[in-house]
Protein backbone atom coordinates (compact mmCIF):
# COMPACT_ATOMS: atom_id res chain seq x y z
CA UNK A 1 0.00 0.00 0.00
CA UNK A 2 1.26 3.48 -1.31
CA UNK A 3 0.42 6.24 0.95
CA UNK A 4 1.18 10.03 -0.32
CA UNK A 5 -0.55 13.10 -0.32
CA UNK A 6 -2.38 14.84 -3.11
CA UNK A 7 -3.54 18.43 -3.22
CA UNK A 8 -3.61 18.28 0.82
CA UNK A 9 -5.67 15.22 0.71
CA UNK A 10 -4.46 11.63 2.05
CA UNK A 11 -4.31 8.82 -0.70
CA UNK A 12 -3.97 5.25 -0.54
CA UNK A 13 -3.38 3.14 -3.57
CA UNK A 14 -2.99 -0.44 -4.08
CA UNK A 15 -2.11 -1.30 -7.18
CA UNK A 16 1.25 -1.77 -9.29
CA UNK A 17 3.81 0.59 -7.82
CA UNK A 18 5.67 0.67 -10.80
CA UNK A 19 2.28 2.92 -12.31
CA UNK A 20 3.56 6.81 -13.53
CA UNK A 21 2.48 9.22 -10.91
CA UNK A 22 0.46 11.08 -13.93
CA UNK A 23 -1.68 8.10 -14.85
CA UNK A 24 -2.51 7.77 -11.02
CA UNK A 25 -3.18 11.89 -10.96
CA UNK A 26 -5.47 11.41 -14.49
CA UNK A 27 -7.10 8.62 -14.55
CA UNK A 28 -7.84 7.21 -10.51
CA UNK A 29 -7.56 11.00 -9.13
CA UNK A 30 -9.37 12.45 -11.61
CA UNK A 31 -6.65 15.33 -11.47
CA UNK A 32 -6.50 16.00 -15.47
CA UNK A 33 -4.59 19.26 -15.21
CA UNK A 34 -1.01 17.75 -15.76
CA UNK A 35 -0.58 16.34 -19.51
CA UNK A 36 1.03 13.05 -21.32
CA UNK A 37 3.59 15.20 -23.63
CA UNK A 38 6.19 12.87 -24.02
CA UNK A 39 6.34 9.88 -21.50
CA UNK A 40 9.70 10.92 -21.22
CA UNK A 41 10.18 13.58 -18.74
CA UNK A 42 11.59 15.63 -21.67
CA UNK A 43 8.65 18.32 -22.25
CA UNK A 44 7.31 19.06 -18.97
CA UNK A 45 3.63 18.91 -19.57
CA UNK A 46 3.37 17.05 -17.03
CA UNK A 47 5.15 18.86 -14.74
CA UNK A 48 3.77 18.91 -10.99
CA UNK A 49 5.93 19.39 -7.16
CA UNK A 50 6.57 16.71 -5.09
CA UNK A 51 7.67 18.16 -1.79
CA UNK A 52 7.34 21.43 -3.00
CA UNK A 53 10.43 20.97 -5.82
CA UNK A 54 9.02 20.44 -9.66
CA UNK A 55 9.24 16.62 -11.43
CA UNK A 56 8.26 15.08 -14.55
CA UNK A 57 5.13 12.92 -13.15
CA UNK A 58 5.57 10.70 -16.37
CA UNK A 59 8.55 9.14 -15.35
CA UNK A 60 8.01 9.27 -11.33
CA UNK A 61 6.57 5.56 -10.45
CA UNK A 62 4.11 5.76 -7.63
CA UNK A 63 6.99 3.34 -5.38
CA UNK A 64 8.80 6.47 -5.08
CA UNK A 65 6.73 8.92 -3.92
CA UNK A 66 5.61 6.92 -0.71
CA UNK A 67 4.98 9.58 2.22
CA UNK A 68 5.59 12.66 -0.06
CA UNK A 69 3.42 15.42 -0.60
CA UNK A 70 2.33 15.91 -4.23
CA UNK A 71 1.07 19.38 -5.75
CA UNK A 72 -0.75 20.26 -9.12
CA UNK A 73 -1.94 22.60 -10.94
CA UNK A 74 -5.64 21.78 -9.26
CA UNK A 75 -3.74 22.70 -5.90
CA UNK A 76 -1.51 25.54 -6.58
CA UNK A 77 -4.35 27.83 -5.74
CA UNK A 78 -7.73 28.58 -6.75
CA UNK A 79 -6.48 30.60 -9.93
CA UNK A 80 -5.56 33.57 -8.15
CA UNK A 81 -2.05 32.44 -8.15
CA UNK A 82 0.41 35.33 -9.28
CA UNK A 83 1.82 32.99 -12.17
CA UNK A 84 -1.41 32.57 -12.75
CA UNK A 85 -2.82 36.17 -13.50
CA UNK A 86 0.41 37.23 -15.13
CA UNK A 87 -0.08 34.03 -18.06
CA UNK A 88 -3.48 35.64 -18.14
CA UNK A 89 -2.24 39.26 -18.13
CA UNK A 90 0.02 38.48 -20.59
CA UNK A 91 -1.75 36.60 -22.76
CA UNK A 92 0.92 33.36 -22.56
CA UNK A 93 -0.87 30.51 -23.75
CA UNK A 94 -1.36 29.86 -27.00
CA UNK A 95 -2.81 26.38 -27.18
CA UNK A 96 -2.49 25.78 -23.85
CA UNK A 97 -0.95 22.28 -23.66
CA UNK A 98 1.83 22.60 -22.31
CA UNK A 99 0.94 25.61 -20.18
CA UNK A 100 0.44 23.84 -16.77
CA UNK A 101 3.72 22.66 -16.55
CA UNK A 102 5.03 25.78 -17.26
CA UNK A 103 3.66 27.15 -14.74
CA UNK A 104 4.51 24.44 -12.08
CA UNK A 105 7.72 24.12 -13.03
CA UNK A 106 8.03 28.61 -12.36
CA UNK A 107 6.22 28.09 -9.13
CA UNK A 108 9.10 26.11 -8.20
CA UNK A 109 12.04 28.25 -9.78
CA UNK A 110 10.39 31.22 -7.48
CA UNK A 111 9.71 29.29 -4.17
CA UNK A 112 13.90 28.74 -4.71
CA UNK A 113 14.79 32.00 -6.30
CA UNK A 114 12.14 34.82 -5.01
CA UNK A 115 14.12 37.01 -7.48
CA UNK A 116 14.97 35.24 -10.56
CA UNK A 117 17.35 36.75 -13.51
CA UNK A 118 16.77 36.29 -16.53
CA UNK A 119 19.44 33.45 -16.66
CA UNK A 120 17.86 31.58 -13.90
CA UNK A 121 14.57 32.03 -15.78
CA UNK A 122 16.18 30.14 -18.64
CA UNK A 123 17.75 27.43 -16.40
CA UNK A 124 14.82 26.81 -14.86
CA UNK A 125 12.17 26.75 -17.36
CA UNK A 126 14.69 24.70 -20.49
CA UNK A 127 13.48 21.65 -19.76
CA UNK A 128 9.64 22.98 -20.73
CA UNK A 129 8.69 23.48 -24.16
CA UNK A 130 6.20 25.11 -25.91
CA UNK A 131 5.47 24.03 -29.53
CA UNK A 132 4.34 27.61 -30.09
CA UNK A 133 7.11 29.48 -28.84
CA UNK A 134 5.96 31.72 -26.32
CA UNK A 135 8.79 31.91 -24.30
CA UNK A 136 9.38 35.49 -24.04
CA UNK A 137 5.72 36.24 -22.64
CA UNK A 138 6.39 32.91 -20.41
CA UNK A 139 9.61 35.08 -19.22
CA UNK A 140 7.59 38.38 -18.84
CA UNK A 141 4.91 36.57 -16.68
CA UNK A 142 7.25 34.99 -14.26
CA UNK A 143 9.09 38.30 -14.00
CA UNK A 144 5.62 40.13 -13.38
CA UNK A 145 4.68 37.31 -10.77
CA UNK A 146 8.01 37.61 -9.00
CA UNK A 147 7.59 41.73 -8.52
CA UNK A 148 3.86 40.52 -7.56
CA UNK A 149 5.12 38.28 -4.65
CA UNK A 150 7.78 40.90 -3.50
Amino acid sequence: MITLKINGAQRQFDGDPEMPLLWYLRDIAGLTGSKFGCGMGLCGACTVHQDGVAIRSCVTPLRGIAGKEITTIEGLSNGDHPLQKAWAAFNVPQCGYCQVGQIMQAASLLKKKPQPTDQDIDEAMAGNICRCGTYQRIRAAIKSAAQEKA
